[in-house]
């Protein structure tokens, strides 16, 4: 377990250097009061550890640029990659004070180098992709609402051209509730970015589907994502039952993914914004934090491993893996 005196830890994300996991994560200072205000103060901390269980916190690693710029309100979620040329790469989301004053969020991704992966720089003032308005929903100022275009995952394309990115947008046109798609972007280089359609269709029953993580468990192509039930439309919270996280497989990394197929990870129904990842003993674990928030729990730490197993088209937890039962009520 990773649970911090003097911050409050929620969405993180993890590099590994065959040593040691290195998990990064969302975090904003418990002085403030009330996590209620903590999405304005987010800046990125960092942990290692040797297994998944014990951490060693090293501090800040990335907050908000200086004003003025694109990203000098905070910092939200992403994720690393480490490049050809052997340097590191955090690709991350940001909203600025500009769009805050405005009433909304101008969520944007971008990316900074390390060489060691405790220690980042910034090798551009502008965002490295952006949301296109062809496919995605962009914001309009007068409606007083978010941009979706955040939780950037990249890695590398399975045939060797380049690289993928895969982001958290809404599609353009869609309904309300049910708008949630995974937004794909492509790279030679990692630094510059083509922003294409999405490799899923809305419709689902999800307005958010958030840090989407691709993996190949046992040869199959696997998604992860997390969507909050208050995120979700009726039909879906009633059809499929509570839950945070969802997996579901597909025939490609890049799909295309039929996001309606999804099912919840019942083990660890409020299990939010959870890294998949696969220990040092071939078994893959999420490692997350349980979203309680809505309930009045403030639970922002992040809990041990959890082992999974794919079973069908979907993971469940492993046997003799204990349910933790959702605080939440029932629909």
């Amino acid at each position: 377990m990773l649970l911090l005196d003097d911050f409050w830890i929620w969405d993180s994300w993890m590099a590994d250097d065959g040593e040691l996991y290195h998990l990064y994560f969302l975090q904003a200072p418990k002085s403030l009061g009330t996590p209620d205000l903590r999405h304005k103060k987010a800046t990125v901390g960092h942990a290692t550890s040797p297994d998944l269980t014990n951490w060693t916190y090293h501090g800040t690693v990335l907050g908000p640029s200086e004003a003025g710029n694109w990203d000098d309100l905070a910092i939200w979620t992403g994720s690393v990659a480490k490049g050809d040329d052997g340097v590191w790469r955090m690709y991350y989301t940001a909203v600025s004070q500009a769009g805050d004053a405005a009433g909304t969020f101008d969520q944007r991704v971008g990316v900074v180098e390390s060489d060691d992966l405790y220690t980042f720089r910034r090798i551009q003032d502008t965002p490295c992709a952006q949301v296109d308005n062809r496919w995605y929903r962009t914001v309009d100022y007068s409606d007083q609402v978010t941009e979706t275009w955040r939780d950037p995952q990249v890695f590398r394309d399975p045939d060797g051209n380049g690289w993928h990115m895969l982001v958290c947008a809404r599609a353009k046109n869609a309904e309300p509730w049910d708008d949630g798609v995974i937004a794909h972007a492509t790279s030679q280089d990692m630094i510059n970015w083509e922003v294409g359609p999405p490799i899923s269709a809305p419709g689902a029953g999800f307005s958010q589907i958030e840090v989407a993580q691709v993996r190949e468990i046992d040869g199959q192509a696997v998604l992860a994502f997390t969507c909050h039930p208050q995120e979700q439309h009726e039909w879906r919270r009633r059809k499929s039952g509570r839950g945070c996280t969802w997996t579901l497989t597909g025939p490609a990394p890049l799909g295309p993914w039929d996001i309606s197929t999804a099912k919840p990870f019942k083990a660890e129904p409020d299990l939010f914004a959870a890294p998949l990842i696969q220990g040092r003993d071939g078994v893959w674990y999420f490692v997350g934090f349980r979203n309680q928030e809505p309930e009045g729990i403030w639970s922002f730490d992040i809990i041990d491993p959890v082992p999974v197993t794919l079973v069908g088209n979907e993971l469940v937890a492993a046997d003799g893996y204990p349910t933790f039962p959702s605080t939440a009520p029932d629909f």
